[in-house]
């Protein structure tokens, strides 16, 4: 008996459900973070937003490595980063750091993540033309960011951290969400892009190793340092990112 040749485009169909499988599991794990934090496990939660945010950081990746990047995908993925990088860590800045303040003022301050989040990622699905960085900073880097804060504190000092800190920390944050600030990009999945995301590729590799060794201890640093360099750098050369316009491989990023 002949078996049946699958057409192509059947295996194609097949393969787009793996990058949304991916954008599933971020959303999944942003909203088992929100769980544990209901039960005050923070640092659990922490865990889960970095996974979350690996999710994120390879399912756009994978779609263009498998060629099949999508417009359902790109939004897909925008209202999975809403449940883990803009509402779980308004949970966390309510659960942590505004007790005390008046409730309304509690509220607008925890509201900060959720609501300059949201309007980043719709200001993202605007974008028609591609861009070689990210104008303001990622919903989930403002997430690892806060969640950073409380790990490094809670492994340093037992504590989640000073709550004035921490909320000029979202006040900061959330600016930085929705300026013009310019930050890199993460470089492609392959080391056939040229030199300089060969360059990027090793250097980000070397970080996560870095990461593996130092854990909780060097997250919130590293992003630190990321985000302070990257304010400095568009401060004192606004257009050195645009040179990477020229570069024929690139691909509009997930936000």
């Amino acid at each position: 008996m002949r078996r049946r040749t699958r057409h192509p485009k059947e295996r194609r169909i097949n393969r787009r459900f793996i990058p949304n499988l991916v954008t599933v599991l971020n959303m999944f794990w942003g909203f088992v973070a929100i769980g544990l934090m209901i039960h005050e496990r923070y640092v659990a939660a922490g865990w889960l937003i970095l996974l979350a945010g690996f999710m994120d950081a390879i399912d756009g990746k994978l779609a263009r490595l498998i060629g099949i990047p999508s417009k359902f995908g790109t939004e897909f993925d925008s209202l999975a980063d809403t449940v883990s990088f803009c509402l779980a860590p308004s949970i966390l800045v309510y659960k942590l750091y505004v007790t005390g303040l008046p409730p309304l003022a509690a509220l607008v301050i925890s509201f900060i993540p959720l609501m300059m989040g949201t309007i980043r990622l719709a200001k993202f699905n605007l974008i028609e033309t591609p861009q070689p960085y990210y104008v303001g900073l990622t919903t989930p880097m403002n997430a690892l960011l806060l969640f950073g804060f409380m790990m490094f504190n809670m492994r340093t000092l037992g504590t989640p951290g000073d709550p004035r800190l921490a909320l000029v920390l979202v006040l900061v944050l959330g600016f930085l969400m929705n300026s013009p600030v310019r930050f890199a990009k993460l470089p492609l999945l392959s080391f056939h892009q040229g030199r300089q995301n060969t360059r990027r590729l090793i250097f980000f590799a070397s970080l996560l190793i870095f990461l593996a060794v130092g854990q909780s201890l060097v997250i919130f640093p590293l992003l630190f340092i990321y985000t302070t360099w990257s304010i400095l750098d568009w401060l004192l050369h606004p257009n050195r990112l645009d040179e990477l316009m020229d570069v024929p491989t690139f691909h509009r990023e997930e936000p």
